[in-house]
């Protein structure tokens, strides 16, 4: 076994460690790397670019969040083909054979050894980091909110998605209704569980928010909303005013 494997890039990085704000940044699906010696998983490069591979926008969307509230921001530096970091061990689609309507044939027999070796590099370091990031806020006196950071496509499995954006939550149904009401506007559709649900399958909100007993939520914005920078940056602002009025 190589100790190594998924030291390069590392798999979890924490940017603006020990900022002043509650709020705990997590982006869970920041990254499309994949180690050369995966191939790829067996998928051609368009595929690699796909929303299947990572949340497109999403990172650049939680550091720009991370410097707007001052607030910590954690990332995970491989694919979520490789191991996503918002399931469950449990989770068949921890290491997806399919993804969408993609086979992915490198996850298609994965043995006991490989799949350790997974979730030994890149999925227990990134909990861990969320973990000893949320101990640290108890340490100062800090209650955190957890914020996860996600996109979404605009057609899934052929079905149209008409929301911009989606607040999603488990517990925190306080905190996430007032998000929502502090996103709301005239003219884009800004829903409550929309374009998913907290579940089961779920990791980020069930385990590192709801069961300390945290204010948690996913927020998921559409894709081809952060195509550019300039859309990113407005989506950081209206995100980090709603965050400060919703905050309990």
């Amino acid at each position: 076994m190589d100790e190594n494997l998924f030291a390069d890039p590392p798999p979890v990085t924490v940017e603006n460690e020990g900022g002043t704000s509650p709020v705990l940044l997590v982006c869970e699906h920041a990254s499309r790397f994949i180690p050369v010696r995966y191939q790829g998983l067996g998928l051609a490069e368009p595929d690699l670019s796909r929303h299947i591979a990572w949340d497109i926008g999403a990172a650049e969307l939680a550091r720009a969040l991370s410097r707007r509230l001052d607030a910590t921001l954690v990332l995970c530096g491989y694919s979520r083909l490789l191991v996503d970091c918002n399931r469950p061990l449990s989770s068949p689609t921890l290491m997806p054979a399919m993804s969408e309507t993609t086979p992915v044939p490198g996850n298609a027999a994965i043995d006991a050894a490989e799949r350790e070796r997974r979730i030994a590099g890149i999925f227990r370091p990134f909990q861990d980091t969320v973990a000893a990031q949320l101990d640290a806020h108890a340490a100062r006196g800090v209650r955190s909110t957890v914020v996860g950071v996600h996109s979404f496509t605009p057609v899934f499995k052929g079905v149209a998605r008409p929301w911009h954006a989606g607040v999603l939550y488990g517990r925190a149904a306080a905190f996430g209704e007032r998000l929502v009401a502090a996103l709301g506007g005239p003219s884009e559709t800004i829903a409550a569980n929309e374009p998913y649900v907290v579940d089961a399958e779920d990791y980020t909100v069930p385990v590192h928010g709801d069961a300390r007993g945290l204010d948690a939520v996913l927020l998921e914005i559409r894709n081809d909303l952060l195509g550019e920078d300039a859309r990113i940056a407005a989506w950081a602002d209206r995100l980090a005013d709603a965050l400060a009025r919703s905050l309990g």
